[in-house]
């Protein structure tokens, strides 16, 4: 069969192992694939160029040139509105097209979803066995039998849904990941992204983590589980000679929780690989010895979540029991051995005292990472911060319906439904304030005075922070943003020679032909998770 995959704004790494097992299975897989320049509903949203370089035909001519027969979407909730726009128009021109949506915002609200008119299936949870069965399924014309981790619409409109499998326990049955499928778009060298393994220990109530390791109806296996060492180093030496890696980046909610594997791990990535990499991690699973094997084997950086610096607040509305202590300490041992510390701090938490910003600044101050990533509270649906909300009145039913539908989910820079201007105020000025903490030196840093922010027009705010997050970034070489630069410039003249009806160059353009489904060609996905 032929299935065009719709990506929006970056690399999906659920697109990338979904097309290698189905291109094991002999279908066609392609990628019809929009940048979302600035209005990428992650980073950038600014209006007036989004309008200039928008590429929603380019999206809608690719897909009526490949003429899938399937077409697939992994919607977040701030892309499935773009996503579902798509969809109405190709069944248009293809009206006899069937649309699958996955995906996290899919998984949490599944009968909303399959309620829009293009849906004609849902795949709940993970999709690497019920997108083979669906597929199998739409082959037999069999519209009638449930499909495990689905829910799709019948003939006469009735909703057959199958039983939800517990979680795939054996990851190292999975081929890996197809990267070939995004060469067109993304420069895969710049920032190679992997994951070692799916789940989190931790259940933060404001993560998708809160609802998704529900989801089976048989609570069997574990919930985080990991590939093998062998299976990921095949992975990375198989991209190593394919690919020119300036960076390697694993995408894992936590890459160090286990530490007997990431031991193991390191010893050979620094002994076959030997790029600089980065990773997520959390305080209660970094200690000395972990951080001293992570830049022995080339880590540069560590990205950390904190979020809030009251502990109290943090235990009681957030899920997160690390201690204060634990996330100095952790700064110390990191700063020994020249690891570097991004962290991720977020503002707009309902009910979150505003002393909690203070403690941050002071500890910040006395202890600055390399770079402080701020986040405005964003509300997605399933998550149990929404519950919590919709109880308390913070959220309103209608704003619920919003939700569901990715709409008002306040990226970032807008929490104007979780935050009155008064407080909002207080937040622009320590937002401002932790983006200047990692470039001062410690003099200028303790005069920091968020009063003296705070008396400034919340626009000039804005773009103090914005403006030295991105010096500093390109000052300073934060891969992150070199890469994000690069790949905006290369999108950019990508549309202007697609206007000018010039053909560009991929954006990467590898140095081994081999192709992906071929690699580790003797493992075998079964239908029934082990």
């Amino acid at each position: 069969m032929k299935i065009t995959f719709v990506a929006l704004g970056w690399e999906q790494l659920s697109i990338s192992l979904l097309s290698a097992i189905l291109r094991r299975d002999g279908h066609q897989v392609q990628l019809a694939y929009s940048p979302g320049l600035f209005h990428d509903r992650y980073n950038l949203h600014i209006p007036l160029l989004a309008s200039l370089f928008n590429d929603r035909k380019n999206v809608l001519k690719t897909i009526e040139k490949q003429r899938p027969d399937v077409l697939a979407f992994s919607a977040m909730t701030g892309t499935f509105q773009w996503m579902l726009d798509i969809a109405q128009e190709a069944k248009q021109f293809l009206p006899d097209v069937k649309v699958v949506f996955g995906g996290v915002h899919t998984s949490a609200v599944p009968d909303h979803v399959l309620k829009q008119t293009p849906v004609d299936y849902v795949c709940v949870g993970e999709g690497d066995v019920a997108f083979r069965l669906i597929l199998q399924s739409i082959a037999r014309e069999d519209f009638t039998s449930p499909i495990p981790n689905t829910r799709y619409k019948s003939a006469d409109g009735t909703v057959i849904q199958g039983p939800q499998n517990s979680f795939i326990q054996d990851l190292d049955s999975l081929p890996i990941f197809d990267k070939s499928i995004w060469e067109d778009h993304i420069r895969l060298g710049d920032i190679y992204f992997t994951m070692a393994s799916r789940g989190c220990p931790f259940r933060c109530t404001y993560c998708f983590n809160s609802f998704f390791a529900k989801l089976a109806d048989q609570r069997e296996g574990k919930y985080v589980r990991q590939r093998s060492v062998d299976h990921m180093m095949n992975e990375l030496l198989y991209a190593k000679s394919r690919y020119r890696l300036k960076l390697v980046e694993f995408e894992d909610d936590i890459f160090t929780f286990n530490k007997k594997w990431l031991k193991d791990f390191l010893y050979q990535y620094r002994k076959d690989i030997r790029i600089p990499f980065q990773c997520l991690s959390h305080p209660s699973f970094m200690d000395e010895e972990v951080v001293r094997w992570l830049a022995e084997a080339g880590c540069q950086f560590v990205q950390m979540g904190i979020q809030s610096m009251d502990e109290a607040f943090k235990n009681r509305m957030i899920k997160r029991y690390e201690k204060t202590h634990q996330v100095e300490t952790v700064m110390k041992i990191m700063r020994k051995y020249h690891v570097d510390l991004k962290v991720d701090h977020m503002f707009g938490l309902p009910g979150e005292p505003l002393s909690a910003q203070e403690t941050a600044r002071k500890l910040y101050t006395k202890h600055p990472p390399y770079r402080i990533q701020t986040f405005w509270m964003n509300y997605f649906p399933g998550t149990e911060i929404v519950q919590q909300s919709l109880a308390d009145g913070t959220l309103k039913p209608e704003d619920l319906r919003d939700l569901q539908d990715g709409k008002n989910i306040d990226f970032y820079r807008d929490s104007s439904k979780t935050v009155d201007p008064g407080i909002k105020k207080v937040y622009r000025a320590y937002e401002t304030i932790f983006k200047l903490i990692p470039i001062l030196p410690p003099p200028l840093k303790q005069r920091l005075n968020p009063r003296f922010f705070t008396k400034l027009p919340q626009c000039l705010n804005e773009w103090i922070s914005f403006a030295t997050d991105v010096i500093n970034g390109l000052w300073r070489r934060n891969p992150d943003h070199i890469g994000y630069a690069k790949y905006y410039l290369y999108h950019m003249s990508r549309f202007l020679l697609l206007k000018l009806g010039q053909k560009a160059l991929p954006a990467t353009r590898p140095r081994e032909k081999k192709n992906v489904p071929d690699m580790l060609a003797n493992t075998r996905l079964t239908e029934k998770p082990v």
